[in-house]
């Protein structure tokens, strides 16, 4: 099993003056320590589950940039991304512009949204689910009319939402075919986008979960993917505590969840003092569940 991690909160020991400083040197251990992935949730503000709005958060794709700056080996993903945040053709520009600049290490998480305090708070339209789906599925469309060829199919796109003069991407992504395209959701909706466009799902640990993977499962046979190929992952929050003494219970949750057919968990830190966490998972998870 791979191990990922996903920086949940902000509010450290320290405060916003050291934010800058803390985002580095976890990116650096967490590169070093062998994690596969970093990466950011895409919010404007701060979810209820880590503390609320008035706590502290990042915006995603500059945070993914810095982390890019500090790391060589680990790719780097916001996950996963909203897409009513962005027009499909800046979300290209970003993710492409991440990709070329990190050296290749560009993944896209990306799902539907689901704060409609935040996006309505901040100015933002916030469609219906069944209209912010429609979104997603054009925007996958787009985001692969991008990413054809050295630089773009250069086509119009004509869609219910977006509307295209010309699918030109110039630097072209260096990640082939392209950066990888993981969603979020394990609805039928999300899991039926994963077969037709997706390289990856991404679930919560939950007694469904073998449902939806037996799901996907049938949706890839249903259009001809190979199941196999697609990367399964989940978000785990993780709190090993100060001197290590949850290891041992995060170990058993993350080989149950590889048993049950998991490549990748992507640990959700919201711990004061993150780096001590990243270095515990760092130093005594990774080994004991390389092989799971």
């Amino acid at each position: 099993m791979k191990v990922g991690l996903e920086l949940g909160a902000f509010d450290w020991t320290g405060g916003p003056v050291t934010i800058g400083d803390t985002v580095a040197q976890i990116a650096r251990t967490a590169d070093d320590a062998g994690y596969s992935l970093i990466s950011v949730g895409d919010h404007i503000w701060q979810g209820p589950n880590a503390g609320g709005e008035l706590n502290s958060m990042l915006e995603c794709f500059t945070t993914l940039a810095t982390i890019a700056a500090h790391t060589t080996q680990c790719r780097v993903a916001p996950v996963v991304a909203g897409v009513h945040f962005r027009h499909p053709s800046v979300l290209a520009k970003s993710v492409t512009t991440l990709d070329v600049l990190s050296g290749g290490r560009a993944t896209l998480g990306l799902g539907v949204g689901w704060n409609p305090e935040e996006t309505t708070g901040a100015g933002i339209a916030f469609p219906s689910v069944a209209e912010r789906f429609e979104m997603l599925e054009e925007t996958l469309q787009i985001l692969h009319q991008y990413w054809a060829g050295e630089r773009g199919d250069e086509q119009p796109f004509e869609g219910k939402h977006y509307q295209l003069g010309r699918a030109l991407s110039v630097p072209q992504a260096l990640t082939e075919p392209h950066p990888p395209i993981l969603l979020g959701g394990g609805g039928t909706k999300t899991l039926t986008l994963v077969a037709k466009y997706g390289d990856a799902c991404n679930l919560y640990p939950s007694p469904e979960m073998p449902a939806q993977l037996q799901k996907l499962r049938e949706l890839c046979e249903s259009v001809g993917r190979d199941y196999n190929a697609i990367e399964k992952t989940v978000v785990v929050p993780v709190d090993v505590g100060a001197d290590g003494e949850g290891v041992d219970d995060l170990v058993t949750e993350l080989r149950r969840v590889a048993g049950e057919g998991i490549d990748t968990a992507i640990g959700i830190v919201s711990s004061p003092e993150p780096l001590r966490q990243v270095e515990i998972i760092g130093e005594k998870v990774l080994p004991a569940v390389a092989d799971a």
